[in-house]
């Protein structure tokens, strides 16, 4: 008879439900960085998956009573070594959890590439926001969180606000979340309104950090950025607060883009106008001072600094020749492939890898939580002088690497991050 017990050197298949190619980009950067550092077998397989998954499936009533949705929701923890986990919840009619996870893991390595002590979380549900009303919407966040309830906690799992959710979401869920053990617990989210314990910054925390991390770029390369060209690909949290802030240093943004069109003008955007435009519309399209042109276009427009900072997947081996910016600055997870990555190397394309551009989030997501552990507030000046501090000194690290060592940037973060968990987990030692 056959024995239906695997034995421990029969490596496992991957999961079909992990099978996409944002988690595909994922283990394959670890796995270059794993192989420059000499990193050990045991620890690389051990940090190849997630150590905790939750899949879910519930209701969701719309307003007229008539319909009942089931919808699919997710909750990933990929290591809990460095402490509880910290990651968003996003929903998206294109969440899976290979999506997810890739979140998660480039989440572990951002936490620890900035020394803050938690380990990549992150959570979804599959659904369009934009086809939801308010009560809607509502009833969809109470619902999952219940659904995650025991997975998630202030010294277990600290959800945040990501993709198609927001400070009126996690209000929602802390709300949820605090009926459920009887009194208020602030702190089991971040990126909450500031009433209710959030952190003064926050909301703009990680376009500021992108662009503080722009200034250092600029003047390592000798860059002034009073008299440079920026593009933007996203104008959602994170395009928006960046367009914004690196306009206020005098650079000349050309171009933005959201899903419905991008805008151009070689003459520079009047950002006040576009936002006066997108908050009477919701959307870039129509507006009349400048032209139109698409998210492919756009990225390969000539400038100074290129953020996208909308999906993955935006800066591949097809278009990497074409890409004509001095500074790449990743503020959407997972936007460029390995492959791109090797052509942007050879170009001489200066890349604030993700892992590093937009951790300004869970930087002051950290602050937050500390705040409401503490019962204490601080001044968005010490917030933003904190997070300053904290960004520039993860960046000269990572210069550092990688100039040492002869390896790109997105390589030196990681390899920053990777190291200091698996220390961690050494230290930790494998129970039982």
């Amino acid at each position: 008879m056959e024995n239906a017990i695997r034995p421990f050197d029969q490596p496992l298949e991957p999961r079909a439900e992990w099978d996409t190619p944002m988690f595909h980009l994922a283990q394959e950067q670890f796995l270059q960085a794993a192989e420059f550092m000499g990193l050990d077998e045991n620890l690389r397989d051990r940090l190849m998956y997630p150590q905790r998954t939750m899949i879910v499936s519930f209701p969701c009533r719309r307003d007229d009573y008539s319909e009942v949705e089931t919808v699919f929701g997710y909750r990933v923890q990929h290591i809990l070594t460095m402490g509880p986990t910290k990651g968003g919840i996003r929903y998206h009619h294109d969440v899976n959890l290979g999506e997810v996870s890739a979140l998660a893991m480039w989440m572990t390595w951002k936490c620890a590439l900035m020394h803050l002590p938690f380990g990549g979380a992150k959570g979804g549900v599959r659904i369009d926001p934009s086809k939801l009303s308010r009560a809607e919407l509502q009833r969809l966040t109470r619902r999952y969180t219940l659904e995650i309830f025991n997975m998630i906690g202030p010294d277990k799992d600290i959800p945040a606000p990501d993709m198609g959710t927001n400070a009126q979401v996690m209000a929602w869920l802390m709300d949820t979340y605090s009926a459920q053990v009887g009194h208020a617990v602030n702190e089991v989210v971040t990126g909450k309104p500031v009433v209710l314990g959030g952190a003064l910054g926050r909301e703009e925390a990680t376009g500021r950090g992108l662009i503080y991390l722009v200034k250092e770029a600029a003047d390592h390369l000798g860059i002034d950025l009073q008299h440079a060209t920026g593009v933007v690909q996203g104008f959602g949290n994170v395009g928006r607060h960046a367009a914004n802030l690196l306009a206020e240093h005098g650079t000349r943004i050309l171009a933005v883009s959201d899903v419905s069109t991008g805008l151009y003008n070689p003459q520079g955007l009047n950002l006040a106008s576009v936002h006066e435009h997108v908050e009477a519309t919701g959307y870039l399209k129509g507006y009349s001072g400048a032209e139109e042109v698409s998210n492919a276009e756009l990225l390969e427009l000539k400038c100074d600094v290129l953020i996208p900072a909308a999906l993955q997947n935006q800066i591949t081996g097809d278009n990497a020749e074409r890409i004509r910016c001095r500074i790449l600055a990743e503020g959407a997870n997972g936007p460029t492939s390995l492959e791109a990555d090797s052509i942007l190397d050879e170009r001489g394309v200066f890349v604030i890898p993700d892992v590093l551009g937009n951790a300004g989030g869970v930087t002051v997501s950290y602050f937050e939580w500390v705040q409401n552990t503490q019962e204490f507030a601080w001044s968005l000046d010490e917030t933003n002088a904190r997070l300053h501090r904290m960004l520039t000194d993860a960046f000269r690290r990572t210069l550092l690497r990688s100039q040492r060592d002869g390896i790109n940037m997105r390589t030196a973060a990681l390899i920053e991050g990777i190291q200091r968990v698996a220390e961690a987990k050494l230290q930790r030692g494998v129970f039982p």
